[in-house]
């Protein structure tokens, strides 16, 4: 009896990152990567033209964001496994991710066993998560304590924010999310009256101490 190849979908802006992730993958009994996209657009018309078992998908991609796909992905199919990979820490994402429906968050500094792991978890139908979000999650629970000031931001509103404690201006936010600098200038304008705040020293003080951006 013949074994069965689990079908692959990488979603990620960076072509050295998927051809390392192809790689890792198509290297594992089991597992074929048999699609690619480098941008949200691509990733959602590739999940409407083939089945797949699992997609592995960047959380920070040019335009439409991975947390933008997610969702889009959820309305189109609720079972799909999406596991969500990123540079950035745990903190700034993955509580984020799992409430809109990923089925695991995992950081691509991790090792390749680690995401053969997670990808293994994901297509079983279970959950995939590292034992520091394990343990932060427990603690909330523990503690009930309530969330950080930036989880009440939007995505898009935490977005801006980590562009902004990263230096980029209002113009380069606007280009690289492809939306207005008006726009943009709403955002900033939302989260700095959410979170009590009146300049952007102040917002990236924030990023930088409470991990969001590296």
């Amino acid at each position: 009896m013949k074994a069965t190849t689990l079908s692959l979908l990488i979603a990620d802006d960076h072509p050295v990152v998927r051809q390392g992730l192809k790689r890792i993958l198509n290297e594992t009994p089991g597992f074929t990567v048999t699609a690619e996209a480098s941008n949200g657009p691509e990733a959602l018309d590739a999940i409407r033209r083939q089945a797949f078992d699992a997609v592995l998908l960047d959380v920070s991609m040019p335009g439409m964001s991975g947390l933008d796909v997610l969702k889009q992905i959820r309305l189109m199919d609720t079972e799909l496994p999406v596991l969500v990979l990123s540079i950035y820490p745990e903190s700034q994402y993955a509580l984020r991710v799992l409430k809109a429906g990923a089925s695991g968050y995992i950081s691509k500094d991790e090792d390749p066993e680690k995401l053969i792991e997670a990808v293994r978890l994901v297509v079983q139908g279970k959950k995939y998560i590292s034992h520091w979000m394990a343990e932060k999650l427990a603690e909330d629970v523990a503690q009930h304590r309530e969330g950080e000031l930036h989880e009440s931001l939007s995505d898009r509103e935490l977005t801006v924010l980590c562009m902004i404690a990263k230096g980029k201006t209002v113009g380069a936010i606007a280009e690289e999310l492809n939306l207005s600098v008006k726009t943009v200038s709403t955002y900033r304008s939302r989260l700095l009256q959410k979170m009590g705040m009146a300049t952007n020293a102040e917002l990236t003080h924030y990023a930088i101490t409470n991990h969001l951006v590296e």
